[in-house]
């Protein structure tokens, strides 16, 4: 059988009826080749990627392609021509934030399999229509949102899903070992400003974290109020450290705070609810503790005959599978998804969920804290975003700079 072509773009060999392959490997593209890019080009070479393989890479720094030279990959330096070319299924997008939903939307309306890096797009409104494009294309469309494979996060939305905490009271996640030097701010004439990247820590740092805070949950919340710091601890135009505060539709209330200016900072998520409480701490990375009430604390309270009495609890460490696959493995499932044999885990589209917290966020952090309802007002924040682009500061020319990003993932 032929092999399916994969490359950071990519094009689709797949049955025009019903999607699917009859071949054994699927032919992949790569878009962008910097960092991220870096991890993908690696993965693919030492084998790690199972039934793919790399067939064509675009970036728009042809020194980045240099190193594909002598090889089989085809390399462009325009993203259509790649998309054009008729050599790959699928693509990976691992550019700038910006180009994130354009590429994607692109992709998919040539029934192209997408995988993008986070986040999905930089406002909503684009998002958008990478979705509807998603909606018209027979191709899968997924976004890296690796963070979701973690055992402990999975076991905790597991656990919320079957009611085991009762009714949601109150959610905290305190990100704060995001410590960044000025040098690395420095590393490109895009990276932390409002033009070249939509923002600071929210929109680089803690996609992830600011997923996983309505995913574990399983639901999104009705409004919220941030604090935002504008290059409070670095010489910067964008947000450098974050402190929200969020509201659900049943009253339980949440606390977001994140930031690139503490050291050693923090990783704790506690998730408090009638029944008990999920508690995680990053310094012992792989437990997970559920204080269980032996009564609903609420029901407790109100048959309760004496003063202040509290109900019963226990402490459980949590059984969970252990399992942490990461990048590799959201890759390995979006092939597996293509070639049918598996169901694709991260579904794309749910990634405009967390681009409209951060929206949120930065929309109430503009406003002196102003209290943001969900669905925000997509072109009013579009509206203040280009504001904030037009009077952005002129970052000083620098040799840009590639870096191995995987010290960076905050896995650990």
């Amino acid at each position: 059988m032929d092999k399916v072509r994969f490359g950071i773009i990519g094009c689709n060999n797949s049955d025009e009826e019903t999607g699917s392959f009859d071949a054994e490997k699927v032919r992949f593209g790569l878009i962008g080749c910097g960092s991220m890019g870096g991890f993908y080009i690696s993965n693919s070479s030492n084998g790690n990627f199972k039934d793919s393989v790399l067939t064509a890479a675009c970036d728009i720094n042809p020194e980045r392609l240099k190193q594909f030279e002598n090889t089989d990959v085809k390399v462009f330096e325009k993203y259509e021509d790649l998309l054009d070319s008729g050599l790959c299924d699928a693509v990976v997008v691992a550019t700038p934030h910006y180009l994130h939903p354009v590429i994607v939307k692109a992709a998919l309306e040539r029934n192209i399999h997408v995988l993008s890096e986070k986040p999905a797009g930089v406002y909503t409104k684009q998002v958008r229509e990478a979705i509807e494009a998603a909606k018209k294309s027979k191709a899968l469309y997924s976004i890296q949102f690796n963070q979701r494979t973690h055992h402990i996060y999975r076991k905790m939305k597991e656990m919320i899903a079957a009611g085991e905490i009762g009714e949601l009271q109150r959610v905290t996640w305190v990100i704060t070992n995001w410590f960044r030097t000025q040098n690395y701010y420095n590393s490109g004439n895009w990276r932390a400003t409002w033009k070249g990247e939509g923002g600071g820590v929210l929109i680089n740092q803690s996609p992830h974290q600011i997923d996983l805070f309505w995913w574990i949950l399983g639901q999104m919340p009705t409004e919220v109020s941030a604090k935002c710091s504008y290059g409070r601890w670095h010489d910067i135009e964008v947000e450098d450290d974050v402190t929200a505060t969020f509201r659900f539709k049943n009253g339980a209330t949440g606390v977001f705070i994140t930031s690139t200016g503490e050291y050693p900072g923090a990783n704790r998520l506690q998730i408090s609810g009638t029944k008990g409480t999920l508690y995680w701490d990053g310094n012992d990375y792989n437990t997970l503790v559920f204080y269980k009430l032996a009564r609903d604390s609420h029901e407790y309270s109100m048959d309760l005959d004496c003063h202040g009495a509290a109900p019963e609890i226990e402490k459980i460490v949590v059984d969970t599978d252990g399992l942490s696959t990461q990048h590799i493995g959201n890759f390995n499932n979006f092939i597996a998804a293509i070639l049918g044999k598996e169901p694709l885990f991260v579904d794309g589209k749910t990634g405009i969920n967390g681009v409209e917290l951060m929206n949120g966020m930065e929309l109430s952090g503009w406003n002196d804290g102003e209290t943001i309802r969900f669905p925000i007002d997509e072109d009013r924040y579009l509206k203040e975003l280009n504001e904030h682009i037009k009077h952005g500061k002129q970052k000083v020319q620098r040799k840009e700079t590639t870096f191995d990003s995987a010290s960076h993932f905050n896995t650990k």
